[in-house]
């Protein structure tokens, strides 16, 4: 874990003269803080990052107007959890091309500083807080950051790493040379820079960045929202049956076609166990995920749920038995950390997930099943150890949930809101 500035924040309430936030929420005597404005790439309710981040602020005493993506019929200003969110008309294209995705990236550049720009004259921001991806984003916030406001880059991505992976046959050469060049203005325009774990900001450190200047903010849950003791409880396999889940993006870096074809050699292997897989969750593999299911004649063992509210994966992960992390392994996921992990081993489920480099680092031995990444193989055997080893499951289990407990978001939450009131000036 990275030590850094300490960013520490959860939730809180500020300045309304638009009488937008629910003033009940400033418990008597709270210091009454300048709101922060969190600026997001992404649609607000189905990030949790930002959305952890944007609670915990409002909880700790600080107002925070969110600035995302709108889909048709959606509100234009709503207020969720304390949160003051305002969606900005632009569509977002999932899975397109390089040029789409920079064209779109441009337009909610220009939307999101006009709107934080004119939003700034009432509300008076103490912070602005911007999300990758883009890095770039945080040019939306220059006019704020020319009369003295600061920004906080919150990488969540190494956005060059994460388009040479995208886009393997143009995020090379010219184009890697200039995604680091805004990288490395992003960087310098922004007054502290946040990262999700210690791998990334080693990374912005070799290139140049000062240390002092970066810190890390771990990506992981909410205890109090994955409460294993808030769901019906489930033995391992109390039905008989294996259930494995998976929530997160359908895209090739997840592997999920290496779970489809262990789950066909488990099936051969053992034909007297009944295995089912829950994916919940969307993304531009969808389509081939479900054709490779007909080719292995899975058929009813493997149920696509679609993408799932936030507050809904708690309970589809407790109905699981074992929680399933994939992830194919390149230059960018070496540098990056599921934080299904953190979900699975909150709600006391056995973890299976690649070897990588942060898994082993973060987490003590035994306490997950690791396979090596694209080996069907490798992760059939893992998935059934832990069904015939009872006593290291459980091991596994008690050994990630207390990993986790010291990994918890609260903590991290503490750091947020220390590093945004030292920013604007509001530390005790």
């Amino acid at each position: 874990m990275g030590k850094a500035d300490d960013p520490a924040g959860l939730m809180g309430k500020a300045d309304d003269p638009a009488g937008l936030m629910d003033k009940a929420a400033h418990p008597a005597g709270r210091r009454v803080r300048q709101p922060l404005a969190m600026l997001t790439h992404s649609h607000y309710e189905e990030d949790p990052r930002v959305r952890r981040e944007a609670e915990s602020l409002v909880e700790r005493g600080r107002d925070v107007d969110v600035f995302g993506l709108r889909r048709a019929g959606e509100p234009a200003e709503e207020t969720i959890d304390g949160v003051h969110l305002r969606r900005l008309g632009v569509e977002r294209h999932q899975g397109a091309g390089l040029g789409t995705y920079l064209r779109e990236y441009l337009s909610f550049l220009a939307r999101a500083g006009w709107a934080v720009t004119r939003a700034h004259r009432r509300r008076h921001y103490a912070v602005v807080q911007v999300h990758s991806l883009p890095d770039f984003l945080v040019f939306s916030g220059l006019a704020l950051r020319l009369t003295g406001v600061p920004l906080l880059l919150d990488l969540h991505e190494a956005m060059p790493e994460f388009f040479r992976m995208r886009f393997p046959g143009s995020g090379g050469g010219l184009a890697h040379r200039l995604l680091l060049v805004q990288e490395r203005l992003s960087i310098g325009l922004a007054s502290a820079v946040i990262t999700v774990n210690q791998a990334l900001a080693d990374r912005l450190i070799e290139l140049g960045v000062p240390a002092d200047k970066v810190s890390v903010l771990l990506n992981s849950p909410s205890l109090r929202r994955f409460d294993p003791a808030a769901q019906p409880a489930r033995a391992f396999m109390a039905d008989g049956v294996l259930r494995l889940v998976y929530a997160g993006a359908l895209t090739p870096v997840y592997e999920l076609d290496v779970v489809l074809r262990s789950l066909a050699l488990i099936q051969g292997l053992r034909p007297g166990l009944q295995v089912e897989f829950e994916i919940y969750g969307r993304g531009d593999g969808d389509a081939a995920l479900h054709d490779l299911v007909a080719e292995l004649g899975l058929g009813p063992a493997v149920r696509f749920h679609g993408r799932i509210p936030i507050a809904a994966v708690p309970a589809a992960i407790a109905a699981a038995d074992v929680g399933l992390a994939p992830t194919a392994r390149n230059r960018f996921t070496e540098m990056s950390l599921s934080t299904k992990l953190f979900e699975y081993g909150a709600m006391d489920r056995p973890i299976v997930a690649s070897a990588l480099p942060l898994v082993e680092r973060l987490f003590p031995p035994g306490s997950i099943a690791t396979y090596q990444p694209g080996d069907p193989d490798d992760m059939a055997g893992a998935i059934l150890r832990l069904v015939d080893d009872p006593a290291g499951r459980e091991q596994a289990v008690a050994l990630a949930r207390a990993r986790i407990g010291e990994l918890a978001w609260d903590h991290e939450a503490d750091r947020l809101m220390a590093l945004v009131d030292r920013l604007a000036g509001d530390q005790a």
